[in-house]
Order: structure tokens, then sequence, then C-alpha cells
């Protein structure tokens, strides 16, 4: 028998899109959570609605390492037609867990190959055979949990989860749990090293997706008209507005203090959500790369015409419709330049569940004290797959509502005052919304040129003065906006910036520059645009700065270039994107190419 490895390997299983697996592997996952044991979880499926290859890997690492990594320890094969491709993905030493119908050859002698009897168990327990597909899966779980040693009460707690605490479907897919690992204790030898083991790591967290988690933040800072359209990933997190908002919003009589509108197209979805901002409500929108090409000019409306509304992106690989169901971070550029003509917008950048709650609620307080569109670029890997986290927070702070003339406001100006009138220096105007009721309060939104009091302008220099006052507030927003998070190595000359959902590969990375090459490093990771002054000063301390992104072009690396033209020989772009969540040893590789003599 090999040396033992506790809690730390990869388990990756093959089935069916549309088959049922998910609950089975979440069911694995938190199991494994509950057991106080770090562990990630990362779906990759394909864009169709059922038949083809999906997979799933969970990560488990007694050291917090929770990023995707290339190599898989476990894998358990249910689909013959990625069989071949499962069996070759096992390391040398590795466990093969496979469905034993499916006949096919194992040539392999350097692995444990594992049969299963799936369709035997299942007969055996009276499934209806409407539901046999999707309770197999519950026999890997039971083996894995026997093979392993998953607490199986933890699998227990995990499907009365799931289930909601319904007694019928818990029962019957934990009883399939039971005799697989019976089944297994009696049937199989264990030859492989690999085990769990509980551990105390996961205590007081909580595991949530992150389009769950910013809908929540959405409804704790105060949420009142949503619109959206469909599309992949981003559909998640209005339709978790649709679950909580009935639970969390309404009045004692039971009247709803929210609307949330299914739009016709993504256009129409955007045009909503502009017009309730205008309207003085906190609103937002969700939708993904296609989607917010669509949303261009509203979003340009929007700038121009000074209009707080909130723009959740949830990246996919592009252009076109691209890879729907595989993660990215693309639209960077994309956003940060979006519009014809002189745009330039704010954009918040989440790297956990934590802030993607609590930039969920913050975004409302920067768009209405800036009066502009704020986008949330999160992507599909932080909005579908699980993630741990602290517990969320409610806000700690009253909302801002910026800058809002109200009745008694206007009678001490005596009702003079410009809408676009910048008059404390900051770039920012006031405004008003419709229900005040004060005579002066009208004013024309315009698309089109204006001068300070909103009437029309066709004017060069209305148009000159106009563009270079709305400039200025993103100049202005630095204050506002959430300051990146800078960890540091005593003596390290070599820097990393990245930003979302790369920061559990680089911070591996890290690690294991130090471990492996003795490179020490320090990072940032940025938390929103326009880049605080923090981000200047990294660079200038350091002789090297690798720029880490998921995307081709080092999309961020060229924002870096465009705002610091004298630094540009200190940047070196990291940037790749093959649909994968990004990985420790790409990272690795990258940096210790350059760096390592």
């Amino acid at each position: 028998m090999p040396r033992k490895i506790v809690n730390d390997f990869s388990i990756t299983v093959g089935t069916v899109n549309g088959s049922g697996s998910q609950t089975a592997n979440t069911t694995l996952l938190r199991a494994l959570f509950k057991m106080g044991i770090p562990v990630s979880g990362k779906n990759l499926f394909p864009s169709n609605i059922q038949g083809l290859p999906t997979w799933y890997t969970i990560r488990v690492n007694k050291d917090g390492f929770i990023a995707r990594r290339e190599e898989h320890e476990i894998v358990v094969a249910m689909n013959p037609q990625s069989f071949a491709r499962d069996l070759g993905d096992v390391l040398p030493g590795g466990a093969f867990f496979y469905a034993d119908h499916i006949k096919l050859d194992i040539p392999r002698k350097d692995i444990v190959a594992y049969p299963m009897p799936v369709r035997t168990i299942v007969r055996a327990h009276d499934v209806p055979s409407k539901l046999r597909d999707y309770v197999a899966n519950m026999v890997y779980v039971g083996v894995l949990a026997q093979m392993l040693g998953i607490d199986l009460e933890k699998i227990r707690q995990a499907l009365e989860f799931h289930f909601k605490g319904k007694e019928k479907p818990v029962a019957l897919n934990f009883n399939v749990v039971k005799a697989s690992a019976a089944w297994a204790a009696e049937n199989l030898e264990k030859k492989d090293p690999y085990y769990v083991a509980p551990m105390d790591k996961t205590d007081g967290l909580i595991m949530a997706d992150g389009n769950t988690a910013a809908a929540l933040g959405a409804i704790y800072g105060g949420v009142q008209f949503i619109s959206w359209y469909p599309i992949t990933p981003a559909t998640s997190l209005p339709e978790a507005l649709n679950h909580y908002l009935p639970m969390l919003r309404k009045t004692k009589d039971g009247k709803q203090t929210y609307a949330i509108v299914q739009a016709e197209d993504e256009l129409a979805a955007i045009g909503m959500a502009v017009g309730a901002g205008w309207a003085g409500l906190r609103a937002m929108t969700a939708t993904s790369g296609p989607g917010l090409s669509l949303m261009t000019e509203f979003a340009g409306l929007a700038y121009y015409a000074e209009v707080p509304v909130v723009i959740w992106d949830v990246q996919r690989v592009g252009p076109s419709t691209g890879l729907p169901t595989r993660t990215s971070q693309g639209d960077l550029s994309f956003v940060y330049f979006m519009g014809h003509g002189d745009t330039q917008h704010v954009i918040l950048l989440p790297g956990s569940i934590n802030e993607c709650f609590e930039f969920g609620w913050r975004a409302f307080d920067i768009a209405e004290r800036l009066q502009a569109p704020v986008f949330v670029l999160s992507d599909l890997d932080f909005g579908m797959n699980q993630w741990m986290g602290e517990p969320f927070k409610y806000p700690d702070t009253p909302m801002d509502r910026g800058k809002i003339l109200w009745e008694e406001d206007l009678e001490k100006l005596k009702g003079q005052w410009g809408r676009y009138r910048d008059v404390d220096g900051d770039g920012i105007p006031y405004r008003t919304v419709p229900g005040n009721r004060h005579p002066r309060s009208a004013y024309f939104t315009r698309g089109t040129g204006h001068d300070e009091d909103a009437r029309y302008s066709e004017d060069g220099e209305n148009w000159v003065a106009m563009l270079a006052r709305i400039k200025k507030k993103y100049e202005t927003a630095k204050k506002y906006l959430p300051k990146p998070v800078i960890s540091r190595m005593k003596g390290a000359a070599v820097g990393i910036i990245a930003f979302g959902s790369t920061e559990p590969a680089v911070r591996e990375a890290r690690h294991l520059l130090k471990k492996e090459y003795g490179l020490k490093t320090d990072f940032l990771r940025l938390r929103a645009i326009p880049f605080a002054d923090e981000v200047k000063r990294f660079i200038e301390a350091h002789e090297k700065v690798y720029v880490v992104e998921m995307n081709r072009d080092g999309q961020l690396h060229q924002l870096l270039t465009i705002n610091y033209p004298d630094l540009t020989e200190r940047l070196a772009s990291v940037a790749y994107s093959d649909g994968l969540p990004a990985t420790a040893k790409w990272v690795v590789e990258a940096v210790a190419s350059q760096e390592v003599k």
C-alpha cells in the first residue's frame, strides 16, 4: 500500500449533460465542506440542453488552495463517450472509478481501476424508472464515500440542504448512497493512496455561488427595479433576486417594494433600467457579453445624461456567441470604453463571493453618488460555481443617494439650480427625481448636446465643457471606489497584478514560486477602475510587474499602459483564455520562464 495522501487531491466526474449529476457532485462538495476540508467545485458543461459530455472537478486541499488544477488523481467515468478521455486523464498512481456497464478496455497498469455496479444497485432499490438515470449518480457518491472516508452523515446533511428538507427525495437518494457504500466496503479493496479526514478549516464559513451572492447584496442595497433577459451565465442572478425578494422585501400588509421585469431583449432590459434609474429607483440589469453588446447605446445615454444604473456582466468567452458555458475576463476593455464617442466607465471587479455580495449593494451607492452607470464584472466561474466565504454582512453604512435636491433644498436655493452645473468642483452636478413637487424641479433629460441648465445646445464650447466636467467625475470617483488589496513578501522585487476569479490561482502560484524557485512576489488585486493611486505606486515599487488575466490580448495590461505610459517597460502581460478557470501552474510557468535564470 502506497503512502497515504490525505486531503490533497482532485476528483473529476465525467457524466452526460442533463443526467442529474449536478446534484450528486454538489452533494460531494458540500459533504467535504461540512467535514471542515477546504474545497472548490468547477463545473465544465456544454452549451446544449443535454446529451454531450460534462465534467465536474472537486479540489480538496488541506492548505486552502482552491484554484483549478490540470491534474486529476481520482476520476469517475459514467459516460461511454468520454471514457477514453477520462481514463487518460488519471494521474499515474491514481484511482479510476467506472460504471461496470461500460464495456471498454482499461489497458493502463499504472492506475487502480474500481468497477461500480451502478445499474444493479439502482434496480435493487426500486427506484422509479423515470428517476433511475438521475439517482444512478448517487452510486458513485456512496462508493467514493466508502473508499475515501467521506462521512455519510455529512452526505445526508448535504442532501437535506439540496432538497430543502423534503423527506422523500432525501430518503430515496440517501438509501442508494448507503447501499453503494456498503457494496464498496464488501467488494472493493483499497489500493490507491487517497483519503479524506475531518478538519476545522471551514468552521464559520459558508458556501455559495457568486450570482446568488450578488443578488442578496443587491437586495440588501435596496434594489427596487430589475429588468433582464435570459443569457448564460447571468440568468441565475435575476432568478436569485426573483427567489429571495418575495421573502425579504414585503411590507407588513404584503405589498411588494420592488419590480422585476423579464424584457423582450437586452436592449429593452437596459432601457427600462435606465428609465427606472432616471426616475429615482435603485435599478439594475444583468447580462453577459452578447447582451452587453446590445446594451451599448443605452449605456452611452446613461453616461452622457448622467443617470445612475447598475449593470452586472457575468463574463463568458467571446466574441459573438463564443463559448457560452466557459469563463473569461474578455469584456474589460469593451466595458471601459463602452459607447461611441468619448466615454469612460466605472468598473467594479469582485474577487470573492463576499465581494460579489458587497459590490451588489455598494454599486448602487457609487452609481447614485456619481450619477453614472456602474458595471460589475464577474464571470461564469464566480457566477455559477460554489465558493467558500465568510458569512455575508449587512451593510454597515447608510445608503448613499448622492446629490438629490428635494423641495426644501430648492426652496433654499430659490429655484436657482442647473441640472448639469458643477457647484462643488468635483464634477458631479445635483439632480432631482420625479415626485419632487417644487415648480422648479423639472428639467429636460437629453442624450443630445446641452448646457449646464439642460437646455438644448449645439455650441462647441458647451460640448467641450460638458465632456470635461463629466471626465472630472471619474477622478472624483477614486475616493468612492474599493481600493486594491495588496499582499507583500519581504524583499520582493517582482509584482503581480490580477483581478477577479484569478486570485486563487495567483495566491497558490506565489506560494509555489517561493517554494520551488525562491522567488518572492508582491500581489495587487485590483477591485475597481478608474485605477486608484495605489496601483501606480505598486508598479513604481517593482522592477517587473506581471499582469495576469484570462483573455487573449492582455486587456488589463493594455489599460495600465494607457494610464501609465511612462511605466510601460515595467509591465509584462500574462494573458491566456481557453475558457477554463486559471491554474497556479500556468501562472508559475509564465513568471518563472522570465524570472528564473
